[in-house]
């Protein structure tokens, strides 16, 4: 999508920071409001991140009309909110492009612009990373400045504490804004904390504050009387001393879109010492009525028209295995009161809506806090419950050493349900599923599961969740392939494959979703094919059985093929001394760009063709 003079007269005559740095401080307002109407337009055409960028339009525009970006570093935590960023950072006319194959990256990345000093995707690293970008500043003394944006949901993270309990410890110069969309702001409210925001970061009070302490610093008892009186008067009037018992400055709330008024605050700020927290009230959604009405559903849009109130309806009629993983949270609810579900954050995303309504008692959403989660599942199965954590491939490598040392260490009885395993497209590199079977396979004690339909999903998260044990249901993003499901659910026999197709010459051991392009592949090789079912323990049997029947035995799963299943094939095959050709297809050894799901998996030769043209090569 383009942008002329006559829709964007000012948006369109900049290409970088430097531009936008050249306008008359009376012009930003008219400059956000031509950002923030692109912005809609572009997403609804290309799909994508949208309320949270659109909450954040003013807060861009004054950082880098503040800091001299890119030699200032800017660093955004998550990046969900930093379209923005990249339409102001010379990317405008790839807009269009964004989150597809060979197009703009989802999230600040790299590779893409020198303006993305920080790769990110997953929550809560700003601030450890800005704070190493500052101290290297600091031995640099070339004056180069470092702000860290971060959410209020991404504070939770205790990550984000350890980051700033350093900063406040060391008194490296910093300043991380603290994005809060938790709440709008009043006229009267933002008035005064605008007002006592540049009061706050004023040289006047600066002084006074610095000035004082010299004074009084000969006589301590009327110093900790003075700081004590400043902390009570600072507590009475700005919820800051949380960041201030940190070691930080604490400033504002200050109305996050006030363009002006931010561009005043920052540039108060630019030039203070230690570390620093401005915090900035914003809407997500802000000037897209719904939206702001409906800030979850329009975090991340497909296509849409801007003139509906709504967004459409997502096509077919199978169901995703996330709904597929919250109906049966549900009917185990209904018969178990012991069950105890855990999300990090991640209620809508892993379909715990329903659950979450019907079984609040029973429902644990901890926020953006992937270790506490793990290890608060292992309190509860100590405890005699029955705990499910529901989380993201991606988000579990962040709690790995809880997994091991808090619940397969004494081998508690915790399940997970792990979404987006494998491929999960539009997302890219920091979101998909690529690792998991290796880290859990490495863990003794696990029992991992890859169900190849909805139903076999269904029943295998039954099987985990009797299994005395710890236990994982790893399973993809989106739909399944239409599959019945059965009325009952029956625990599967641990450990045990099953061979679903007959052939010669090849087998084909398939582990998850992609059983069904191996079975299209078999049809052409005229190969047997094997549905694994399990990663861990693995159906030795099976592979034996294989071996002596077949000249060559291919191993098929959507992870990395480092360490996967496949690899236990070969670990097994090496063990038993079974001497067959071995082909092992996965994910390579390397960080998967964004693309479609389908899009992927073709490129990688892991759709029915490309299994065929690698065994034929082989």
């Amino acid at each position: 999508m383009s942008t002329d003079n006559k829709n964007y007269p000012l948006l369109s005559d900049i290409a970088s920071p430097e531009d936008l740095r050249k306008l008359p401080q009376e012009q930003l307002a008219e400059l956000s409001d031509e950002l923030r109407r692109y912005l809609l337009e572009s997403v609804s055409q290309s799909s994508g991140h949208l309320a949270s960028g659109l909450g954040t339009v003013e807060l861009t525009v004054a950082l880098h009309y503040i800091y001299q970006t890119p030699f200032d570093r800017l660093v955004w935590d998550v990046g969900h909110q930093a379209y923005p960023h990249k339409i102001l950072t010379g990317r405008r006319e790839q807009m269009g492009t964004i989150r597809q194959k060979n197009g703009l990256h989802p999230f600040p990345w790299r590779e893409e612009s020198e303006y993305d000093i920080l790769s990110v995707g997953h929550s809560s690293t700003s601030i450890s990373a800005a704070l190493g970008m500052a101290i290297a500043a600091e031995k640099e003394n070339a004056g180069r400045k470092v702000v860290s944006v971060i959410g209020d949901g991404a504070l939770t993270a205790g990550m984000v504490f350890e980051a700033m309990n350093h900063a406040g410890d060391i008194g490296t110069d910093m300043v991380v804004v603290l994005n809060d969309n938790d709440m709008s702001i009043s006229e009267n409210v933002g008035a005064l904390n605008k007002h006592l925001a540049r009061l706050l970061s004023g040289s006047l009070y600066t002084s006074f504050r610095e000035g004082g302490k010299k004074v009084l610093s000969g006589i301590p008892p009327i110093k900790a009387l003075a700081k004590k009186a400043e902390e009570h008067l600072k507590g009475m009037v700005v919820p800051g001393t949380l960041f201030e018992e940190l070691g930080f400055n604490y400033i504002g709330p200050i109305d996050g879109h006030d363009v002006e008024g931010l561009v005043d605050c920052l540039r108060n700020m630019r030039n203070l010492k230690g570390p620093q927290l401005l915090h900035v009230m914003t809407k997500k959604g802000k000037g897209y009525a719904p939206a702001e009405n409906d800030p979850i559903g329009y975090h991340g849009v497909p296509k849409f028209d801007p003139a509906q109130d709504s967004l459409p309806k997502a096509s077919g009629s199978k169901p995703s295995f996330s709904k597929i993983f919250g109906d049966w949270l549900c009917d185990m609810a209904a018969t178990d009161p012991k069950l105890m579900a855990i999300t990090p954050a991640m209620r809508e995303g892993s379909g715990m809506v329903r659950f979450s309504q019907e079984y609040p008692e029973q429902y644990f959403d901890v926020a953006i806090a992937e270790q506490h989660a793990t290890t608060l599942a292992a309190g509860f199965a100590i405890e005699g419950l029955k705990p499910v954590v529901a989380i993201y491939s991606s988000f579990l490598q962040r709690a790995y050493d809880q997994l091991i040392h808090d619940v397969a260490l004494m081998n508690l009885p915790v399940l997970f349900a792990i979404d987006r395993a494998g491929i999960v497209g539009a997302d890219g590199p920091t979101h998909q599923g690529a690792f998991d079977l290796s880290f859990l396979r490495a863990i003794p004690n696990m029992v991992v599961m890859t169900p190849a339909d909805e139903d076999q999903c269904r029943q295998m998260l039954y099987t985990g969740y009797q299994y005395n044990g710890p236990a994982a249901v790893r399973y993809p993003r989106g739909s399944g392939i239409g599959t019945e499901l059965q009325t009952t659910m029956t625990a599967l026999p641990i450990g045990k494959g099953v061979e679903v197709r007959s052939g010669k010459k090849i087998a084909i051991l398939a582990f998850g979703t992609l059983l069904h392009e191996a079975l299209k592949a078999a049809e052409e090789l005229d190969a047997t094919v094997c549905d694994m079912r399990f990663v861990k323990p693995l159906d030795g049997a099976l592979v034996d059985a294989m071996a002596q029947r077949h000249e060559l035995l291919v191993t098929l799963e959507e992870n990395v093929v480092m360490g996967g299943a496949g690899s236990a094939v070969a670990e097994h095959l090496n063990a038993t001394g079974a001497n067959r050709s071995l082909l092992q297809l996965g994910l390579p050894d390397e960080f998967i760009k964004h693309g479609s799901q389908t899009e992927i998996l073709e490129e990688l030769g892991l759709d029915a063709k490309g299994i065929v043209r690698s065994i034929q090569a082989r």
